[in-house]
């Protein structure tokens, strides 16, 4: 759909399942403390809340529905933000792993890679002096080898059983070209339906760049394969690209993502100390240009959500 309206939707990832604990203090992870920096950054202006669970002893990214139903309901009564649950989780799991939350608790959106994906984080091993866990090295050293695995019957697979089953609508994540494409093919063959809310994703170490000219060739790609009318689109920048990306999607007519799943750092050289910090600087940032910031439940009526009664939370 048209950004024409001008309100600015912000999407706040929370914890997600890329950082290790030994990266900063301040990475949510027990559930407490999930649900407190999740409300804190709908608070601060985040229309929707991107979400992963972490087993609340190690830090550790986890699909357990009991993890998930510790700190869910606590967010749900807390705030009227939109919940999106993660179908991707964390880069070991497998597809049924990364199914069971979604599945119990229904929510209005669940994020959906389009594709298979090289996703490389063991670069950020050789940053971190001393890990906290004996799981976080591996973990990233992992990624050398691994691949981060959506293929088509996996994505027909949560189309069907989560979305058309429960109603529950999905952020598109295309972590490259090729990604938009397949988003094209399920649209041709219509097993989703506008408008569609994509989530272009730039520096992720296997995806596409960092560039300007990236994020222009993803909305001419997008523009060509899917027409902009059928499509709303949101940026997220990895790492210390976040801002500068985010922003120049804003200019665009595009939506914001931020968040310490993206990015752990507020700005050069200083932690950002909670989600709810990240969110206000974007906020202040789009006031700076004359955008207006989305409320949940505007955001709920440009995406065509079903409600927040209609959950299992």
């Amino acid at each position: 759909m048209p950004s024409a309206a001008r309100k600015v939707i912000i999407s706040c990832a929370v914890t997600g399942g890329i950082h290790v604990p030994s990266q900063t203090p301040y990475l949510p992870i027990t559930p407490d403390q999930i649900a407190e920096s999740a409300i804190g950054a709908a608070e601060a202006g985040a229309a929707i809340l991107h979400l992963h669970a972490r087993d609340p002893k190690t830090g550790k990214p986890t699909p357990d529905p009991d993890v998930w139903g510790q700190f869910l309901p606590a967010i749900h009564q807390g705030t009227d933000a939109v919940i999106n649950m993660t179908t991707g989780g964390g880069l070991t799991m497998s597809i049924e792993e990364r199914m069971r939350g979604p599945l119990r608790f229904r929510p209005e959106m669940c994020s959906l890679n389009m594709g298979s994906i090289n996703f490389g984080l063991f670069p950020i091993k050789d940053r971190v002096k001393e890990f906290t866990y004996d799981w976080e090295e591996p973990y990233l050293e992992g990624t050398r080898g691994g691949i981060f695995k959506n293929t088509f019957e996996d994505i027909e697979r949560f189309l069907r059983d989560v979305g058309e089953a429960h109603g529950t609508r999905f952020e598109f994540e295309c972590y490259d070209i090729g990604h938009v494409y397949n988003l094209a093919h399920f649209l041709d063959r219509g097993m989703i339906r506008p408008p569609i809310f994509v989530q272009s994703i730039f520096g992720i170490l296997g995806g596409i760049g960092t560039d300007p000219e990236d994020l222009l060739h993803m909305r001419r790609t997008l523009d060509r394969l899917v027409g902009r009318e059928n499509y709303i689109w949101s940026i997220l920048g990895a790492g210390r690209h976040q801002t500068n990306l985010v922003t120049m999607g804003a200019i665009m007519g595009g939506n914001t993502r931020v968040g310490m799943e993206d990015n752990i750092y507020l700005e050069k050289g200083k932690l950002a100390e909670s989600n709810a910090d990240q969110v206000a600087k974007i906020v202040r940032i789009l006031k700076e240009l004359s955008l207006d910031v989305a409320t949940p439940d505007e955001a709920r009526q440009m995406l065509q959500l079903k409600g927040r009664d209609q959950v299992g939370i």
